[in-house]
């Protein structure tokens, strides 16, 4: 449908991403529009598409697909369009001087004459200039997005892509659409690729070969990869173009001196890098091994000291214990690690008493806000993300839309002593970012378990540093009297070491519910998570976690999301829904951050709604709960841990997921007063005990596996993980060589 008609007024903009409700006039008929513009005045005539949709609030609306203002024509319009406001230092008067002077010839004069307009009384010449160039500017934006409209794009990304452009947006899609993959968010070689194909670009030019070889990169590193060996690289990317004969190792070369790519020698093979992830990794090397540092301290002056905060906190360390927190005060670097009941908490607590008894400034510090309360709560002392301690802040550069944090290099953290916790879930990204903002003569301790899975972001830098062997690290393998009476503990440490375990129908934390069909296994889910646990464990509905393998498939947190959701927050007509690709978001809901968005804004409110405070970044794994969804300002509000409010549009909700089931990957860093585990069968790859330790060490006080005994067991015995390609060990024994030889005056 097509309507055209005057702007009337304007019910609702968002300035941020150009989402506006407008009243249009067309004849004697009103209609309301609601979609993207790149700019809107009052006054100004459009001509819009789009489908006629009836909101159950607002009635009868029209979704813009796409549109074009049409300049005025008459005297009338001309005024009435000037006289809106649309163009800065115009009137209503003012517009009625200029349309009595020129009549219907008022837009070619501005157009084509516009020093002319200082002929009208109050209009000079520079400002007869500035009123031309806005409307220039004006209709170069409004043909540009019927340009790129023709394409396909959607309005929304046309205006990202006008605002990063400009008016070289026609030179660099006829030329190389490509470089919007590199330059603009929401664009990747994908989407690149169709435009190029409507342009007409052939499929064996050299920018989409080159582009496709950094698009399989970069996809590579959300699959947590840092590099590819060469070959991989070249299938992958081959499968991709779908090209054949080109001259793949030509392209990489190119890429190569265009500083894109690095290309590397491992084990007799080559091994290529996306540029940034190859010196992420170097230089976090270069940064570990300047912090790890010995101090003098003498060890009968430590264990003088530790005895007395033994006997002042009535607590006894043993062997391993005692070593962790001597390394901890005699280096500049330290990692702990060891299993669930190990003492991890306990050997913090001594060495945060240590350090404070020093009168030493300590920073606790966890990848998650879940991981950073808990730390919080086990230690008595404030732990925060990572994020927030170093200040993360929303940044535009050159480049677009990037993250920045306000400690860094030049500004760093202004502590004695950092300890971060979870350290499994630390990604090169983030591991790099806060070693910047760590200064030599610091000491930095790091604390995880080596046998969780691998971070969700590229690299592998706990068990790389750890495989190192450059580093003190200090492993706790004793299992307390406390938690060795804990079967979920003892179990997780037989998983670990592939012991079979038992299915206990006499446990009270780690239950078995033997099932052999996905009907059954979800129905015995729901039972648990509705009926049966919260009771159990003292605990809301909300918090009792559904943890799963996979994604997809009868038993994968895509169907278990939608069935869950029927019975643990159905239908109401009382709660606002939203419906949104396959699924539906409603008031009530449990949702995941699935993406890291270092530019959404949060707020925490007091009473009366009262800012408290705010600040920007929602995470990948971050779970909240759906407050409001608004039809009228397309908006959803999510509550996220302690309190932090986040308003998305509707266009970012591809940014979010249900998750009252949860993939066992997103997992990690949380811990649940229960979990449900559904198991009947799986790819044998996924299918691990690193897997099923990282799923059962998540729960607090019960663990229930629902489904096939044989499945459980053929989980222990399977070893194999999936290969992750990071090469930060190798770069840190490389550095560490390459610094002994320096000493010795070989280099």
């Amino acid at each position: 449908m097509e309507i055209q008609g005057y702007v009337e007024h304007i019910i609702f903009r968002n300035e941020d991403n150009g989402y506006s409700v407008l009243n249009v006039a067309e004849g004697n008929k009103e209609y309301c529009l609601v979609g993207t513009f790149l700019t809107i005045s009052e006054g100004e005539y459009i001509c819009a598409q789009g489908e006629m949709i009836t909101h159950p609030i607002y009635g009868e609306q029209m979704r813009v697909d796409s549109y074009a203002f049409v300049a005025p024509s008459d005297a009338q319009s001309t005024e009435r369009y000037l006289a809106s406001g649309t163009i800065k230092g115009i009137g209503a008067a003012m517009a009625a001087r200029i349309v009595k002077k020129f009549g219907d010839d008022t837009f070619r004069i501005i157009e084509e004459e516009p020093e002319r307009l200082a002929e009208v009384k109050g209009i000079s010449e520079r400002k007869a200039m500035e009123i031309a160039g806005q409307v220039s500017q004006k209709r170069d934006a409004r043909q540009a997005m019927i340009f790129l409209q023709q394409y396909g794009i959607t309005i929304n990304l046309a205006a990202k892509i006008y605002a990063r452009y400009g008016q070289e947006v026609y030179g660099i899609l006829k030329q190389n659409p490509y470089r919007l993959a590199d330059d603009i968010s929401g664009v990747g070689f994908k989407m690149a690729d169709e435009i190029a194909r409507k342009i007409g670009i052939r499929t064996d030019s050299d920018f989409r070969i080159k582009s496709g070889l950094f698009y399989t990169l970069l996809q590579a590193v959300t699959q947590g990869h840092t590099y590819l060996p060469e070959t991989e690289l070249y299938e992958r990317a081959a499968a991709l173009l779908n090209v054949e004969g080109i001259d793949i190792e030509k392209h990489v070369m190119d890429l190569v001196m265009d500083r894109k790519l690095m290309v590397k020698e491992r084990d007799h093979q080559k091994i290529i890098y996306a540029s940034q992830y190859y010196y992420m990794e170097l230089n976090t090397a270069k940064m570990l091994l300047d912090l790890n540092i010995k101090d003098s301290v003498s060890q009968e002056e430590m264990e003088d000291k530790i005895r007395k905060i033994e006997k002042r906190e009535n607590i006894f360390l043993d062997e391993m214990q005692r070593r962790a927190v001597m390394e901890a005060v005699n280096n500049g670097l330290t990692i702990i690690t060891g299993g669930p009941g190990t003492g991890k908490t306990t050997t913090i607590n001594t060495i945060i008493e240590y350090f404070d008894g020093e009168g030493l400034d300590i920073l606790l510090a966890a990848p998650t806000g879940r991981a950073a309360k808990r730390m919080t709560e086990a230690t008595g002392y404030q732990a925060q993300t990572i994020h927030r301690m170093l200040e993360l802040s929303a940044a535009l550069d050159e480049n677009g839309p990037g993250n920045s944090f306000g400690r860094n290099e030049e500004n760093p953290l202004e502590a004695d002593v950092v300890i971060i916790d979870e350290m499994s879930m630390v990604d090169i990204q983030l591991m790099y970012s806060l070693l910047k903002a760590v200064t030599v003569g610091m000491r930095l301790i790091l604390v995880g378990d080596v046998n969780q899975l691998p971070s969700v972001g590229p690299g592998n830098v706990l068990k790389d540093m750890i495989h190192s062997h450059c580093f003190n690290v200090v492993m706790l393998t004793k299992i307390f009297r406390q938690a060795s009476e804990s079967d979920i503990i003892v179990n997780a440490h037989k998983i670990n070491r592939g012991e079979v375990v038992e299915p206990n129908v006499g446990s009270r934390d780690f239950l078995f519910i033997q099932r052999d069909n996905p009907g059954n296994i979800t129905g015995a889910t729901i039972t648990l998570v509705k009926d049966k646990l919260p009771s159990y464990v003292h605990s809301d509905i909300h918090e009792i976690q559904v943890l799963t393998p996979m994604r997809k498939g009868i038993l994968g947190v895509e169907q278990l999301n939608a069935v869950l959701q029927q019975y643990l927050n159905p239908p109401d007509p009382s709660k606002a829904e939203k419906e949104y690709g396959d699924g539906i978001f409603r008031e009530g809901d449990k949702v995941m951050q699935i993406k890291n968005n270092y530019q959404l804004e949060w707020e925490v409110s007091g009473r009366y709604q009262i800012p408290l405070e705010h600040g920007v970044g929602v995470f990948n794994g971050d779970m909240g709960v759906v407050l409001e969804i608004n039809h009228y300002t397309e908006q959803m509000t999510v509550e996220y841990d302690e309190g932090r409010r986040v308003i998305y549009s509707f266009k970012q909700l591809d940014e979010l997921e249900l998750a009252y089931a949860v993939t066992i990957h997103k997992s990690q860093g949380s811990e649940y007063p229960a979990v449900v585990i559904p198991l009947l069968s799986g790819p044998r790859m996924l299918m691990n005990r690193n897997l099923l330790y990282t799923a059962v060490t998540r729960a607090k006080s019960c663990v229930c596996i629902v489904g096939s005994v044989e499945t459980f067991q053929s989980m222990i015995a399977n070893e194999r993980e999936q290969k992750r390609y990071s090469g930060l060990c190798e770069m840190i024994k490389e550095t560490e060589r390459l610094g002994r030889e320096e000493e010795k005056g070989l280099l």
